[in-house]
């Protein structure tokens, strides 16, 4: 009989500290990017919600992770 958990140790991803920090830097850069590209648009709205959650949110906890 094949036991159904003997491979799941191999398919489980890792949990990588490294990889958490990449991907909250990226969410950092890309509420940057795209709150400055609403902003040149004019934006009123979305620009200023995603500039505050980049810079005020985003990056501290990249910082400290």
């Amino acid at each position: 009989m094949v036991d159904s958990d003997a491979g799941m140790d191999s398919a489980r991803v890792r949990f990588n500290p490294r990889m958490l920090s990449v991907a909250l830097w990226s969410a950092a850069l890309l509420a940057l990017v795209i709150g400055f590209a609403d902003l040149a648009r004019g934006g009123t709205m979305i620009a200023p919600i995603l500039l505050v959650l980049g810079y005020c949110v985003l990056v501290p906890i990249a910082i400290l992770k």
